[in-house]
């Protein structure tokens, strides 16, 4: 026979069951919609990087034709002076640097392929200017092995010849300095070329310091910066970005 305490705890049992059934049922419910809740964020993470890689890969490609046709020009004004000799060595450094550009497709390279690459074009430059033009490069054998958005070296001495360089009368200087303070990469490019519109994108459609900032922003957010500065002695631009090696 069921004593009064067995009565109890039977009925104690069909009170509380379905209470702690609803009470599980609900755990499962917050439990499901925060699972679905970190899957939709993870979705939004993925969608956003893509975006970003494709904006950033768009960016990249907007500098590339710019150097082509300012190369090309060079090219054909030695063509037209019958310079030989220096058109077969500008052509020379020109399929040196298509060579490289069609390889070039990480958002971060070695800091070695970006002067190399950049060397290309000073090669070219040298051929046009001559005796006049000094380049003074320098960087820390330990930084070339560092990490740098490609085409940022490039650029910034593209811009130096573009709007200052070109227009200089007599000896033309190009210092390009690399140096590491407190884990952050600094990139200086300085000119003595005619003060001119540096600092904005090339008047003809180029994309210049622009496509850098926006380039760098992309990648490093607010941790990479750009200040450009011109007087009359002529113009200097300084970037900076967090020191990266690659971990492969």
């Amino acid at each position: 026979m069921l004593s009064y305490e067995g009565f109890t705890i039977i009925i104690m049992l069909f009170i509380l069951a379905p209470i702690m059934g609803a009470i599980a049922l609900l755990f499962l419910f917050i439990f499901e919609k925060r699972i679905d809740l970190l899957e939709n964020k993870n979705k939004e993470i993925r969608l956003e990087q893509a975006l970003q890689e494709a904006q950033y890969n768009k960016l990249n490609q907007q500098i590339q034709p710019h150097f082509l046709f300012n190369t090309l020009n060079v090219i054909l004004g030695l063509a037209r002076l019958d310079r030989k000799a220096e058109l077969i060595r500008a052509l020379e450094a020109f399929s040196q640097f298509l060579k490289f550009k069609y390889k070039a497709s990480e958002p971060l390279i070695p800091l070695a392929q970006e002067i190399q690459y950049t060397q290309h074009y000073l090669d070219i430059q040298s051929i046009r200017f001559g005796d006049r033009l000094k380049i003074d490069m320098s960087c820390p054998d330990h930084l070339t092995i560092a990490l740098v958005p490609p085409f940022i070296l490039q650029t910034l001495v593209e811009n130096s010849f573009k709007h200052g360089l070109e227009k200089k009368v007599g000896a033309a200087l190009l210092h390009i300095q690399f140096h590491l303070e407190s884990e952050t990469m600094y990139l200086v490019v300085k000119d003595n070329g005619c003060i001119g519109n540096a600092t904005s994108a090339d008047e003809d459609g180029g994309h210049g310091l622009d496509n850098i900032q926006k380039r760098l922003h992309l990648y490093f957010s607010t941790r990479a910066h750009l200040t450009i500065a011109s007087d009359e002695s002529g113009t200097k631009v300084e970037v900076s970005w967090p020191l990266v090696f690659d971990t492969k």
